[in-house]
């Protein structure tokens, strides 16, 4: 299988914005880029941004953890102060936790993006003891039961992390849409983690759109879009990107991109609703 993280920065040209001339890819972009413009051209979003960057982040953490077999009503994660009890509200828990860590690890994003994910993977697995904040070894089992592909070598899924840190570091002219849907997709199919890959998967999404500068209020979260979207689509989507071939890599870009932009629905929704003084 040939992935963008399997080539480092020393190979010729930039395969992330390769990634980029693929047929379809340049329309989802500017498809998201439009909807993306549309909240942040919003009059509510000039004065009340922070109280829509709250909503979205409360939405977008309840979307990951449906994603992840937690799919609990809004106002359920809205009301709910304890997160201990089972493995649902353990997993709502971690996905908030996410969503407010992820906008703090921004600036070390581009220079150490292996700790970046190190540190999600900490905050995603709090209430664990073992094998937290660093790549599994060779041996180790994952609990990722919603993602049912083969499971990479410890070997392997510690190489292309690398390789993806390389191509993260070295920049490079390619779409923030395209650079967060590899980073999102290469996490789900290496499962580099003992546990919570697809929320740190979606997290790591989340700082690439916002920190790329796409999304600087982090308003537009592709996680309520992967969920509305549903689990069938988004794991058919990962099939395409695992695959490695161009369609499957251009239809996971675009599945991808349709997120960002319910996500960005989302929150023009919220903005009305405020505007009307419904909210």
């Amino acid at each position: 299988m040939s992935t963008p993280s399997s080539r480092t920065s020393s190979s010729k040209g930039d395969p992330l914005a390769a990634l980029g001339a693929l047929p379809g890819v340049a329309e989802s972009v500017e498809s998201v880029r439009k909807a993306v413009d549309r909240v942040y051209g919003h009059r509510i979003m000039r004065r009340r941004s922070n109280e829509i960057t709250s909503e979205a982040a409360l939405r977008g953490a309840r979307g990951s953890g449906a994603l992840s077999g937690a799919d609990w009503a809004l106002e359920e994660v809205r009301r709910r102060s304890d997160f201990s009890g089972d493995g649902e509200a353990r997993t709502i828990g971690a996905a908030l936790r996410l969503t407010a860590e992820a906008g703090q690890l921004l600036s070390v994003w581009r220079q150490s993006p292996l700790r970046v994910l190190a540190r999600l993977h900490l905050v995603a697995a709090a209430d664990q003891a073992d094998h937290v904040g660093r790549p599994r070894q060779a041996g180790e089992p994952v609990d990722e039961p919603l993602v049912e592909l083969p499971l990479p070598s410890a070997q392997e899924a510690h190489g292309r992390l690398e390789g993806l840190a390389e191509l993260i570091i070295a920049g490079g002219s390619a779409p923030a849409l395209v650079t967060a849907a590899v980073v999102h997709g290469e996490l789900l199919a290496l499962r580099p983690f003992t546990s919570h890959n697809g929320l740190v998967a979606r997290a790591a999404e989340r700082v690439v759109l916002v920190g790329s500068g796409l999304d600087p209020k982090s308003v537009c979260p592709a996680e309520v879009g992967h969920a509305e979207l549903g689990r069938a689509a988004y794991l058919a989507a990962l099939d395409g990107y695992v695959s490695g071939t161009p369609e499957g890599m251009a239809a996971w870009i675009a599945h991808c991109g349709r997120a960002v932009e319910l996500g960005a629905r989302e929150s023009t929704a919220v903005c009305e609703a405020l505007q009307r003084g419904a909210a």
